[in-house]
């Protein structure tokens, strides 16, 4: 999962040091810092502190293990101090990233309780996120992703306004690569909007920052409105948007 290698070094060597162990500096947990992390461990406590909270069931389709195994993963976790899992609402349990586990992944995001809210949303993202991974070309040429919670903490994102989309897709400049160099945007549709409102978002995400391509990966619901906002663009334009089907795990209880 090449996105988070920025900050996996962090992680690896907090897990290794012996000379500063964490439960010396956090002495209600007097097992942090105790369990020695697999490059597994480093890999889902990245995205768990990428995209703020995240589904049993989805993290372990992105470690690819059984949800069995999960648990037993998320619990070590929770023992080292770096996790809280729990059930949110209906479906599987969740997982997110204590300040110790924030601390460690050298990610340095807030650290809120999950907002009920947007666990629909944030599960979209993350389907979205499994489904493109799991792609031939993602797994040929390894894209960097980077997740809103990223966009919005860095100075160019802040700096530039406007619409954030829910992520963005980094393709390396390599020879062969089809899509070298080129930046995309994602977006998970999971609600009909106005098609005004959804046509000026992605006009905007074409020319203000000029992404080779818009991804709408949509709901159901939101298919229509999203197709007649793609279609109200000029022809330049509406060729550069591509909306496909969300994946079927992108919504709770769902079969895979």
């Amino acid at each position: 999962m090449r996105y988070f290698r920025r900050a996996e070094r962090a992680l690896t060597t907090q897990a290794h040091d012996t000379a500063t162990p964490v439960k010396a500096r956090l002495p209600r947990r007097s097992g942090a810092g105790t369990v020695r992390l697999t490059q597994r461990d480093i890999d889902g406590l990245m995205l768990c502190g990428e995209h703020g909270v995240v589904p049993f069931d989805l993290l372990a389709m992105a470690l690819r293990v059984s949800e069995d195994r999960v648990h037993s993963i998320t619990a070590r976790w929770r023992r080292a101090g770096y996790a809280e899992t729990g059930r949110l609402g209906p479906g599987p349990g969740w997982c997110w990233l204590t300040r110790e586990g924030m601390t460690a992944t050298g990610l340095g995001f807030p650290v809120v309780r999950p907002s009920l809210g947007r666990l629909a949303h944030t599960r979209a993202v993350l389907a979205a996120w499994v489904w493109m991974r799991d792609s031939e070309a993602w797994q040929r040429w390894q894209p960097w992703w980077e997740s809103e919670r990223r966009l919005r903490a860095s100075t160019s994102a802040a700096g530039r306004g406007g619409h954030v989309p829910d992520a963005e897709v980094h393709w390396p400049s390599l020879d062969g690569c089809s899509y070298g160099g080129q930046l995309w945007a994602i977006e998970a549709e999971l609600t009909p909007k106005a098609a005004a409102r959804t046509a000026r978002i992605m006009s905007e995400l074409l020319t203000s920052v000029r992404y080779e391509r818009v991804i709408y990966l949509t709901a159901p619901a939101a298919r229509p409105v999203v197709m007649r906002a793609a279609a109200s663009l000029p022809p330049g334009e509406r060729a550069r948007v591509v909306v496909r089907d969300l994946p079927g795990y992108a919504f709770a209880g769902e079969a895979r």
